[in-house]
C-alpha cells in the first residue's frame, strides 16, 4: 500500500491561471469539472490523494460512481483506497448545520457498498478530516457519530449484515487544527483522542496515525510568523506523543504557493522541505499545479515525493516551545490591530476578485466567515489577494514591528532557528511591495503609518530594501499602482480592477 500519502491535491481555488486540462480556457473550475480533475491529477502527475471538500464549497455527491465509471482502467492500475487516495473534509462539528455531515457519512458507505459490489479490494474512502477541531470531544462524537450511522445502514439494507467491518475498522477520522492556541497545546487534542482509539483496539501500529495543521488560516487570524511558530510546536509535541504512545504520527501541512500561506511552490522546494521538516503529505493546491509549467510541476512533486519522507522532525525543547509562543504573542498583538484597521480596503478589493471555484460564500445561508477581532474578512485566498493587489503583501504586515520586539527581548536565534525560511519569505513577498502606494495610503490612514514602520524593520532585517528585483516585478508593481488609483474613482471600473488583479496574479504565479 502506497501509505501514507506524500502529495495531496485540494480544491483551494488560488490558480491565477487557466489548468492546462480546460479546454475552454478558463481558470474557473465548476463543480462539474472536478471529477475529470481528479481522474487527470492522478493519470497525469505524481499526485497520492486528492481532498473533496464537504466544508467550504458545492460537492459532487456521485464522486465515486464517477470515479469507477469514468477511470476504470487507471483504478485497475493504482486502486482507489490503495495506491491513489480519496479523503473528505467534511463539515466542521459545531452542533449546528449538520446536513452536510450526515450526506458525507452515507456517501462513504455507500462508496463501500458499491466497492464490494464491484469487487474492489478496498474501501474507496477511509478518512475524514474534521475542520476546526479544538478538541478531542469532537473527534470522539464524530467518530461515534459515523459508527451509528453505520450500523443504521447495515441494519436497515443489509439486514444486519456485517458487511461494513473493513471500512469500520479502517475508518479515520483525523483532526485538522487551525488555530494556533491549538497547536501551541495539541497534545490536549491527540493524548485522549489517540488513547481511545488504542483502547478501541484501532490496529494503528500498522498504518500510523495522521493530524492535519492548517497554514493559511492560523496566519489570516494571527499573522504568518505566529502560524509558522505554531506549527513547528505541534510537529514536535505530535512526534514526541505518538512516540510515547507506540506508533507514528504523519503530519499533513495544508499550504499554498505564496509565502504568506505556506510557500509551498515548485520554485522554493528546498525551502519549504528544510521549513517545515518532519511533515509527511503536503497539499498541492491550484497554483501549484496550474500557475507553473507543468514539467516543473511534475518535477518538484517527485522531489517532495522522495524527500519529505527522509526528513526528521525539528525536535523543540519545552523551554524553546515558551519562546516560541512567547514570540507568537508578540507578532499577533501587532497584527490584529492592523488588518481590523485594513479591513474596509480587504473586503473592498476581494469583491473584485475572481472566483476560481464554486465555493460557499462568507453570507447567507450557507455562511462560511474568517475573522480577525471584531471584523469578518474574506476566505485565505481572497484576502491574500486583495493585499497584493495594491502592493501591500501580507506577509509584511506587523512581521517588522515585532522582529523589532523580538530582538529587544533576545529572542531573535530563536526564531532563526525555528523559521530558517524568514528571510527567504520576507524577500519572495518584498519583491511584490509598493512602497510608492504605501507612502500615498500613510498620509491618510494610521495603519499605514504602521506598516512602513514595518517595512524600515525588515529592511534592517534583510540588510537590502524590499522592493522589485526583474523587470516582471515592475510589471506588478505597476498593476498595483493602477489598481490603487482605480479604487479612489467613483464609480469604480469594475472589470478594469478585476482584470488588473487577475494580470498581477498571473504575475506572482497565485492569485492569493
Amino acid at each position: 500500500m502506497n501509505w501514507p500519502p506524500t502529495t495531496m491535491a485540494t480544491q483551494h481555488p488560488d490558480n491565477a491561471t487557466a489548468p492546462w486540462w480546460k479546454a475552454d480556457g478558463s481558470a474557473f473550475i465548476s463543480t462539474q469539472d472536478e471529477i475529470g480533475e481528479l481522474i487527470t491529477l492522478f493519470s497525469e502527475l505524481p499526485i497520492d490523494e486528492y481532498m473533496w471538500d464537504w466544508e467550504g464549497k458545492y460537492v459532487d455527491e456521485a464522486v465515486g460512481e464517477k470515479l469507477y465509471a469514468q477511470a476504470a482502467e487507471l483504478l485497475q492500475k493504482r486502486p482507489l483506497g490503495k495506491e491513489i487516495h480519496l479523503t473528505f473534509r467534511i463539515p466542521a462539528f459545531n452542533g449546528g448545520k449538520m446536513h452536510r455531515m450526515a450526506r458525507a457519512f452515507m456517501n462513504m458507505l455507500s462508496l463501500s457498498d458499491l466497492a464490494q459490489d464491484i469487487g474492489a479490494p478496498v474501501p474507496p474512502v477511509r478518512e475524514m478530516f474534521l475542520p476546526l477541531t479544538v478538541s478531542a470531544d469532537q473527534l470522539i462524537k464524530v467518530r461515534q457519530a459515523f459508527m451509528q450511522v453505520a450500523e443504521y445502514h447495515r441494519n436497515i439494507f443489509h439486514d444486519g449484515a456485517r458487511k461494513h467491518d473493513a471500512l469500520l475498522s479502517a475508518v479515520r477520522v483525523t483532526p485538522l487544527v487551525e488555530d494556533i492556541d491549538s497547536m501551541f497545546s495539541i497534545e490536549r487534542i491527540l493524548q485522549p483522542y489517540w488513547k481511545v482509539l488504542l483502547e478501541d483496539g484501532v490496529n494503528v501500529q500498522e498504518t500510523g496515525l495522521r493530524v492535519f495543521l492548517a497554514r493559511s488560516d492560523p496566519a489570516l487570524n494571527s499573522g504568518m510568523v505566529a502560524a509558522v511558530l505554531a506549527i513547528k510546536a505541534a510537529l514536535s509535541k505530535s512526534d514526541e506523543l505518538s512516540r510515547e504512545l507506540g506508533f507514528e504520527v504523519f503530519p499533513i501541512i495544508g499550504t499554498g504557493s505564496l509565502p504568506f500561506r505556506g510557500s509551498v511552490n515548485p520554485k522554493y522546494t528546498e525551502v519549504f522541505l528544510e521549513q517545515y521538516s518532519g511533515v509527511r503529505t503536503y497539499s498541492i493546491q491550484s497554483a501549484f499545479r496550474y500557475d507553473y509549467p507543468k514539467g516543473e510541476v511534475e518535477r518538484a512533486l517527485e522531489l517532495i515525493k522522495r524527500e519529505a519522507p527522509k526528513r526528521p522532525v525539528q525536535h523543540v525543547p519545552e523551554e524553546d516551545r515558551v519562546k516560541l509562543q512567547e514570540m507568537a504573542k508578540i507578532f499577533t498583538s501587532c497584527w490584529g490591530s492592523s488588518i481590523e484597521a485594513l479591513e474596509s480596503h480587504i473586503n473592498t478589493l476581494a469583491q473584485y476578485t475572481p472566483s476560481r471555484r464554486e465555493r460557499l460564500q462568507h453570507i447567507g445561508l450557507f455562511g462560511y466567515c474568517r475573522g480577525v477581532g471584531t471584523v469578518k474578512l474574506p476566505r485565505a485566498i481572497k484576502f491574500t489577494a486583495a493585499l497584493y493587489s495594491i502592493g501591500v503583501p501580507p506577509e509584511l504586515i506587523a512581521t517588522g514591528r515585532g522582529l523589532t520586539r523580538v530582538r529587544e527581548e533576545g529572542l531573535l536565534p530563536v526564531l532563526d532557528r525555528y523559521y530558517p525560511a524568514l528571510r527567504a519569505d520576507l524577500e519572495h513577498a518584498g519583491k511584490y511591495l509598493n512602497r510608492e502606494n504605501v507612502e500615498l495610503a500613510a498620509r491618510k490612514e494610521n495603519v499605514f503609518q504602521e506598516i512602513k514602520k514595518d517595512i524600515e524593520a525588515i529592511d534592517a532585517y534583510l540588510g537590502t530594501p524590499l522592493g522589485p528585483r526583474q523587470p516582471r516585478h515592475m510589471v506588478h508593481r505597476n498593476l498595483t499602482s493602477t489598481i490603487f488609483h482605480r479604487m479612489q474613482e467613483d464609480p469604480v471600473d469594475a472589470e478594469a480592477v478585476e482584470h488588473d488583479i487577475v494580470e498581477a496574479a498571473v504575475i506572482r504565479r497565485s492569485l492569493g
